[in-house]
This record gives structure tokens, C-alpha cells and sequence, in this order.
């Protein structure tokens, strides 16, 4: 059909690829990770490629991988539950001081970023001293917890407490935007921090150690799979649906303490900004929408707050079907939910409303996508390129940061244009303070 919105790779052996990747480049390493999960046995009709889709570890970043009867821990990734949140307040650009280092600070101040000392007990990407609400969160996620750690003790990780309400490495950010309007939002991306890590990668290993001693063969052993009815897949839907909820509440406590900075700060007038019920974090959730609203309604506050996993896995009905859908680097977009989709340093971002198209799956992109890889980004690039491509943008201008600078990333224009019916866009974002660990 002439009007087809993507474009389908037809493998030897395997399901179809439907691939949102008009006007975007799609690697050879990432179309061969497609390859290879469309050759599973149990995947359900097709895969699904976003436009930002990139090489991964097993998986390729971009794809929505709808299965039955078996799970791969690899498509859902280390960082499980890894997402976005946005909330809209009632600041104006006019109202935010004219040099922002200050409010870059206080945020900085407020959630503990990046990681030193290995990770250690010195880590500054850690609490010290846990804020007593951080407390009262982890009192309620701790039971279930404990019950899984009590069958895999491996799975313990000291800083399970300390990571709660923290920021990260990599390309996890916070950043103070404007929408279209010059109203002011606070955005973030994090995920389940260490204890989410190690739970990934002991499921990985796991599932690995099980394809070995059934003598099974894989075009990728970073593809192994836990089959639905064993012991090893229903202990890892229960421990990546806890990773997935203590993500959330990781992001819902950053950003109710974000907002209490930039308030407290001296920099900026009395300010209103959606509500972030933390205490409700607790409740086991397996997936995320805008907190106190159902996925796909509109948020009780006026002021709009967004909130959605991208790397996570969940039971979804699709084609009269109840399967297992992993989004490894994918947005749910469901006619109505709401999404966010953030550029590069230097570049828009978008919060979106889904369309609720089924052939991806009722997906869309989770970002831009990278470009290339963290190592080549800073072999190519200097700080003084990096400095210029984050004009006017309050950020860490060093060498250390190189690797996430915006030409490291695909083109956010292209990959939301080759998108367009997966989402619509409700409000166009600009940073102007960016906070990286």
C-alpha cells in the first residue's frame, strides 16, 4: 500500500518487522538484533520498530516485542522500569532568574546524581542520610522485596534504600523546560538504579544458564528465555514488576523534591505544580500513567503531569490476545494515554497522546534514539562542539558529558515525523537547565 506508514523487513525465518523508520537510519547491528528476536519461536504476529530504534545488548533500544508463552529478560534490560515524568506548574519563563546556575543547583542539592566509589557506601550518587518520606516509601515496597531476595539472596544490594529518589548516570536527566507557551515544566528520566540492575542481570544469567542445560540454541544468547509455567518466569515477572514499581516510585520522589527546591530556593516566585502523591508509590503497579489517573484519562489536577515506564514488560491484550509485551526503549501509547518523548541536551522535546495504533502495538518512540555509540560520540567530539550545541542551556559543559551531547543522538525532528501515527503532539518542550549525573 502506498500510504503504509513504515516499512516491513521480511526475514528468512521468523515473523514480519514493521519498522516506524521512514526518514530515520536503521543500522545493520540493530536490523540483525531485529532479525534475530523475529526468529523466536514464541514471538506473537511481528516485531515492532520504533523510529529511534538502536543496537542493544541482545535487543535491540526501540522495539516492542510481543510474545506468548515465554519471557526475555535481556528485552527488558537492566534498567528496568527505566522512564519519564513531566509536570507543568505555574511559573512563566519571565518569572525564572536570568542566570539559572542557581536553580540548576538547588535541584542538584535536592537528588543525590551520578555514581562514585564504585557504587560503594561513599557513592555521592547516594543518600547519606535518607529523607524520613523516602523512609516511609521503602517501608511499604520492603515486604515484597524481602520475600524475593529471601529465595535469591544474590539479589540483595545494599543501596536498595539509598538509591530511592536518585538520579543516576548515563542518559538519565533532570531538566526545567518551557512548552510552547513559556510555561515552565520539570522533567526527569531515572530508573530502578542499582537493585533494578542487579535484578536484570541475575534473571539474564539466569535464563542463560537454563537455555544452556536444555541444550537450547539462539542466534543470540543475550536472547535467552524464561518459558512461561517454570519456576525461574514466574519469579521474574514478580521481581521485574516490583523493579517496575520501585522505578516510579523513584521518579515520583525526585521530582516531589525538585519542585520543593526550586520553591524553597529564593529564586523564583510562589508556584503552583501538579500534585506527586509519593505515599501512593507503594502500590504495586505494573504500569504507570499520570499519578492518581488511570492510563488514558485526563489527570484530576489542571496542571498536567505525565508519567510512563519505557524499558518494562507487561500483559496486554492485542488481537484478542492476552500476551506478554516488552517495550525495550518504547513508549505505551493507547488512544488517549500520555506520553513523553524527550530529544537530545540541545534539542525539543514533546509530550504526546497516543493514538492507539495497533499494528505497533499501541506503541511510539521513548526518545530520539542514539546516533551512535557512547565511545565514538567522544572520539568525535570536543567539548568546545559540545558547548556550542548546548547554547543557552544551563549544563555541565565538560569532557565527561560527551558522550550525551545532541549530535550523539538521532534527529528528534525526523524520528517524530516518521511517528506521526503512533502519537499526536500536545506540548513542545525546550530546556533551558539540564542536570546529569
Amino acid at each position: 500500500m502506498t500510504d503504509q506508514t513504515y516499512n516491513v523487513i521480511l526475514p528468512d525465518k521468523g515473523v514480519p518487522i514493521k519498522a516506524w523508520t521512514k526518514g530515520v537510519p536503521l543500522e545493520d547491528a540493530a536490523q540483525k538484533q531485529l532479525l534475530n528476536v523475529a526468529s523466536l519461536p514464541f514471538i506473537y504476529k511481528w516485531v515492532a520498530a520504533m523510529p529511534d530504534v538502536h543496537w542493544g545488548i541482545g535487543a535491540t533500544v526501540g522495539s516492542v516485542i510481543p510474545t506468548r508463552g515465554a519471557i526475555i529478560p535481556a528485552a527488558v534490560g537492566v534498567d528496568i522500569g527505566c522512564g519519564m515524568m513531566a509536570v507543568q506548574t505555574t511559573l512563566h519563563a519571565n518569572q525564572l532568574p536570568d542566570h539559572l546556575h542557581g536553580i540548576r543547583e538547588a535541584i542538584e542539592r535536592a537528588v543525590p546524581v551520578g555514581r562514585t566509589d564504585n557504587g560503594g557506601k561513599n557513592d555521592r550518587g547516594a543518600w547519606r542520610d535518607t529523607p524520613a518520606h523516602h523512609l516511609d516509601v521503602w517501608a511499604k515496597m520492603e515486604p515484597a522485596y524481602a520475600a524475593i531476595v529471601v529465595k535469591y539472596p544474590k539479589l540483595n544490594h545494599a543501596q536498595r534504600i539509598n538509591h530511592l529518589g536518585t538520579l543516576g548516570t548515563g542518559n538519565h536527566f533532570i531538566e526545567v523546560v518551557f512548552d510552547e507557551n513559556e510555561n515552565v515544566w520539570f522533567l526527569l528520566h531515572s530508573g530502578s538504579r542499582g537493585v533494578g540492575n542487579r535484578f536484570g542481570t541475575f534473571f539474564i544469567e539466569l535464563a542463560k544458564n537454563d537455555m544452556r542445560q536444555w541444550m537450547i540454541h539462539l542466534p543470540d544468547r543475550d536472547l535467552a528465555y524464561l518459558p512461561q509455567g517454570t519456576e525461574h518466569f514466574e519469579d521474574y515477572v514478580r521481581a521485574v514488576h516490583w523493579a517496575q514499581d520501585y522505578a516510579l516510585a523513584n521518579r515520583e520522589l525526585m521530582m516531589g523534591n525538585i519542585i520543593r527546591a526550586v520553591r524553597e530556593s529564593g529564586l523564583v516566585p510562589e508556584f503552583a505544580a501538579g500534585h506527586v502523591a509519593t505515599a501512593a508509590s507503594a502500590v504495586p503497579r505494573s504500569e504507570a500513567s499520570a499519578p492518581g489517573t488511570k492510563s488514558g484519562e485526563a489527570p484530576v489536577s489542571p496542571l498536567t503531569i505525565v508519567s510512563c515506564h519505557h524499558n518494562y514488560v507487561a500483559w496486554e491484550l492485542h488481537y484478542g490476545e492476552n500476551v506478554l509485551v516488552t517495550r525495550k526503549g518504547a513508549v505505551r501509547a493507547r488512544e488517549g494515554d500520555m506520553g513523553i518523548i524527550p530529544g537530545s541536551m540541545g534539542a525539543r522535546s514533546y509530550i504526546v497522546r497516543g493514538k492507539g495504533n495497533p499494528e505497533s502495538f499501541m506503541s511510539c518512540s521513548h526518545g530520539a534514539g542514539r546516533a551512535m555509540s557512547r565511545a565514538e560520540a567522544k572520539r568525535r567530539f570536543t567539548v568546545e562542539d559540545h558547548v556550542k550545541a548546548t547554547a543557552g542551556v544551563e549544563c555541565r559543559k565538560d569532557a565527561d558529558v560527551i558522550d550525551e551531547t545532541p549530535m550523539a543522538y538521532k534527529s528528534i525532528d525526523a524520528v517524530m515525523e516518521a511517528q506521526k501515527d503512533l502519537v499526536e503532539v500536545v506540548h513542545t518542550l525546550r530546556q533551558v537547565v539540564c542536570v546529569k549525573g
